[in-house]
C-alpha cells in the first residue's frame, strides 16, 4: 500500500498545505524515502506524548529508523541528540551547565554588544540596503556561539562552507556529507588539543579539562560534542531571523505595539517561535515496543515523524492557529521540541532572538524589503530559512 509523501518544502511563513489535512487525521502513515514509512504524529497531545515516551527511541543506529533520507552518514562519536540514555544523558549533562538560563543571561551584554557591532557595520558609509542573512542573521548566531564554544569567528567561511555540506541532505551525495564532517571534526580535534594545552575561559576548554582529562568523555566524543553545538547553536537562529523580519513587517500593526512597549518582546518571540516552526522536517523517532496513541496500535520497530510545524497550529491547543498574534499565549509550543532531546539551546535562541530582533528595529525603523520575499532562494538546510533577504531602509 502506498502512502502520501512527507513533503521535504512548503510555503515562507507557513507549514506545508498538507498538515492541515493531516490534523484532521492526526496519526496516518506517511513515506519518507523509499519504502520507510512510519506515522505522521500531528497533534499536540500526541506530540508531546511521543517525544516524552522512553518506549520511542532516537537513537538513528537502529533497523528502519526514519532519517530525513537514505543517504545520512553513520553516527559520530559525541552527537547525543540521537542517542537514547544513558549516553544520551552522560554526554548531554557536560554541556548543560554553559546552557542554563542564569548562564545566558550573563551573556545578553555581550550579544548586544554583537548585535550593535553588525548593525554599525550594515549602516557604514551610509548605507541604505543590504543582504540581512549575509549581514546579520547569520552572523550574529554564529559569533556568539563561537564566543561561547572558543573557536576563532575568523574561520567561519571554513565551517560554514562544511556545515551546509552536512546538513544538505536533499543533494543525495554521501560522501559530500562525510568528508566535510571528517574536516569540521579535524578542525575542532586540533582546538581541542591546543585547549588542552592552554585553556581559556570557553565550553571547548572546559571539556578538555573538566571531562576528557577526567575520563568522563573521549577525546573524539568532546570533538562532536563541540560540532553538535556549533552547527545548531548558529543555524536554527539564523534561519530565525529572516522569516521573523518578514513576519513582523506584514503585520505593521504589532511592530508598531513591539516598538512602542518593549516588554511586549518576550511574547512575541514565543508567538514567532510557534507560528514559523523552523524545525520543519520533524523530529524523527523508532518504537522500541508497541505502544497505544491517539487509538492508533504502533508496533515495535515502527518509525514515527512527530510533526512540530503541525503540531504548532493545533486548533485544539491555538486559537485560530495561522494566524499570528503577539498578544496571544503562546506557552507549550513545541519548537524547541519536548521532553529529554528538549533543544538545550533554548534558553540562548531564546536571547538573540530577544535582543536581535529589537535592536534590529530601532536602528533601523525604516526597515523595508527590497524584494519579494516568496520569490527568494531558501536556505540550503534543514531548517527552514531563506539564503538571503535584500532589505532597505
Amino acid at each position: 500500500m502506498s502512502h502520501p509523501p512527507l513533503p521535504t518544502a512548503r510555503p515562507l511563513l507557513d507549514p506545508a498545505p498538507e498538515y492541515a489535512k493531516w490534523l484532521q487525521e492526526p496519526i496516518s502513515r506517511v513515506t519518507v524515502w523509499g519504502e520507510n514509512s512510519p506515522w505522521l504524529v500531528t497533534r499536540h497531545e500526541d506530540a508531546r506524548a511521543v517525544l516524552a515516551d522512553p518506549r520511542f527511541s532516537a537513537d538513528t543506529t537502529r533497523e528502519g529508523f526514519p532519517g530525513l533520507s537514505p543517504f545520512v552518514p553513520p553516527r559520530g562519536p559525541g552527537q547525543f541528540f540521537v542517542m537514547d540514555p544513558p549516553d544520551h544523558t552522560r554526554l548531554r549533562r557536560t554541556v548543560i551547565p554553559d546552557f542554563t538560563f542564569r548562564r545566558i543571561e550573563r551573556l545578553r551584554p555581550a550579544i548586544a554588544g554583537i548585535c550593535a557591532d553588525l548593525l554599525d557595520a550594515m549602516t557604514a558609509d551610509g548605507a541604505t540596503e543590504a543582504d540581512l542573512v549575509a549581514a546579520y542573521a547569520l552572523p550574529q548566531p554564529t559569533r556568539v556561539i563561537c564566543a561561547l564554544l572558543g573557536v576563532p569567528y575568523d574561520d567561519h567561511d571554513f565551517f560554514h562552507q562544511q556545515v551546509r555540506a552536512l546538513t544538505d541532505f536533499a543533494s543525495g551525495r554521501p560522501e559530500r556529507m562525510m568528508a566535510a564532517r571528517q574536516a569540521l571534526h579535524g578542525y575542532l580535534g586540533d582546538l581541542l588539543a591546543a585547549r588542552t594545552r592552554e585553556p581559556a575561559d570557553d565550553l571547548i576548554s572546559r571539556l578538555a579539562t573538566e571531562r576528557v582529562a577526567t575520563g568522563e568523555i573521549s577525546p573524539e566524543e568532546a570533538v562532536g560534542v563541540a560540532a553538535l553545538l556549533l552547527v545548531a547553536g548558529h543555524e536554527t537562529t539564523a534561519n530565525m531571523f529572516p522569516l521573523a523580519v518578514v513576519t513582523l513587517l506584514r503585520h505593521p500593526e504589532q511592530l508598531a505595539a513591539l516598538r512602542a512597549d518593549a516588554d511586549l518582546w518576550p511574547a512575541a518571540v514565543e508567538e514567532l517561535l510557534r507560528y514559523l516552526t523552523v524545525v520543519h522536517q520533524g523530529m524523527r523517532r523508532i518504537a522500541t515496543e508497541d505502544v497505544e496513541l491517539g487509538g492508533v496500535r504502533i508496533r515495535a520497530g515502527d518509525g514515527v515523524v512527530v510533526a512540530l510545524q503541525a503540531a504548532n497550529r493545533d486548533p485544539s491547543v491555538y486559537a485560530d492557529p495561522d494566524v499570528f498574534d503577539i498578544g496571544r499565549d503562546s506557552g507549550g509550543h513545541l519548537a524547541f521540541g519536548h521532553g529529554l532531546h528538549q533543544c538545550v539551546g533554548q534558553s540562548l535562541a531564546r536571547a538573540e532572538l530577544q535582543i536581535g530582533l529589537p535592536v534590529l528595529f530601532d536602528r533601523l525603523p525604516g526597515l523595508r524589503l527590497a524584494a519579494p520575499a516568496e520569490g527568494l532562494p531558501p536556505a540550503r538546510s534543514v531548517i527552514h530559512g531563506l539564503g538571503a533577504l535584500p532589505v532597505a531602509w
